[in-house]
């Protein structure tokens, strides 16, 4: 019978004496947890015995004839090992699923505590598709799967306080949140940062010059980050990561493709809306899922419908300007104008205090 736990509840199922599942597959794309969660099971797995450990790194051109053949030689001596099987690209091919389904099936007549051999299989975060695939939902059948969350903007500083409070150290809100800000998209960097602190100052609370003197910036940005803040409304945010993508060197037209795939996606459901469509049946053809879905809802509530003819054309005379031709009425640097299209959709509309109607002459 399968399993599924989520990363922080993994730790519970490997105290001393409770005896190991013959497969493991670790799952998500925060490549920090990924690999805490990978070394809690090796320090298991060792602890129980599996001190042998082969590495096999595959995709859907590996001979994976020949990696069938070498868990079976193991298993044959009988030696306690631990096999790690990673697929960066998460997508094994027709026979290398055939052959992990295969495995997986093998694993699962094996109960826990018994097995000669520890299977640990490493996958990025697999979408809905992927889940149904045979060699999966194998996986996921007989063994236990871990679920490696992916930590977003909004809960980098919990995270960071929670790491904090590990190693008895602790921020004010405003401390994580400058934090967050510094190390955002980058969780190997926030963790390294975070134990520096714990060498640097004692047990205790921080205070924002001791951070700010300790933390570098080593925050990492791209498109998906961009987007996400322009939803949220969060226009700091916006300008932020639109200087990291233009000092980390990133191409004008794909930060254009975008912010400008963005607006015209966002443009026809404001018409449809606008129309009295059936705005969920559009959302769900247009790939908005999740949060995205409530962040654009947000959004059309947030701009104007007749604005978004003029941010799609908008968007076109930036790309004008990539390309080297002069648009009258614009500024010079595409730069400067694609950070001004974004906030067409993060700019919050300003208050106005409601007139008061005229009181009745006396």
């Amino acid at each position: 019978m399968g399993v599924s736990l989520r990363a922080e509840q993994l730790a519970a199922r490997l105290k001393p004496g409770e005896p190991l599942s013959s497969l493991y597959t670790v799952t998500g794309d925060e490549a920090l947890l990924v690999i805490e969660a990978m070394d809690a099971l090796r320090a298991a797995a060792r602890a129980a015995g599996h001190l042998e450990r082969e590495v096999v790194v595959a995709d859907a051109r590996t001979d994976w004839t020949t990696v069938l053949a070498g868990t079976q030689s193991m298993s044959l001596f009988g030696e306690r090992r631990i096999l790690e099987l990673k697929l960066p690209g998460g997508k094994p091919g027709k026979s290398g699923g055939d052959v992990i389904a295969r495995l997986a099936a093998d694993c699962g007549t094996k109960p826990p505590g018994t097995a000669d051999c520890i299977t640990l299989v490493m996958l990025p975060r697999i979408d809905k598709t992927g889940r149904a695939t045979p060699w999966f939902t194998a996986l996921a059948a007989h063994g236990v799967v871990v679920e490696v969350p992916t930590i977003d903007r909004n809960a980098l500083p919990d995270w960071i306080g929670l790491r904090l409070a590990a190693q008895q150290q602790r921020a004010r809100g405003p401390v994580l949140q400058w934090m967050a800000e510094r190390v955002e998209g980058n969780l190997l960097a926030a963790h390294q940062e975070i134990q520096k602190l714990g060498l640097l100052y004692p047990e205790g609370d921080l205070s924002l010059e001791q951070v700010q003197d300790a933390v570098a910036n080593v925050a990492r940005y791209d498109v998906f980050t961009l987007r996400d803040a322009m939803l949220a409304g969060d226009a700091t945010r916006v300008v932020r990561t639109l200087d990291g993508l233009r000092a980390e060197g990133e191409a004008l037209p794909l930060v254009l493709w975008a912010v400008g795939e963005e607006i015209r996606l966002l443009a026809r459901l404001a018409e449809a809306r606008a129309q009295g469509q059936n705005l969920s049946a559009l959302m769900r053809s247009l790939r908005f899922f999740g949060p995205r879905e409530r962040l654009a809802e947000q959004v059309l509530d947030r701009v104007a419908p007749n604005a978004w003819p003029a941010a799609v054309r908008h968007a076109h005379e930036v790309d004008k300007m990539i390309k080297g031709l002069s648009v009258p009425g614009r500024l010079a640097d595409p730069w400067h104008e694609i950070t001004r299209l974004a906030l067409r959709l993060a700019a919050r509309p300003s208050r106005q205090t409601p007139r008061r109607p005229p009181r009745p002459a006396a």
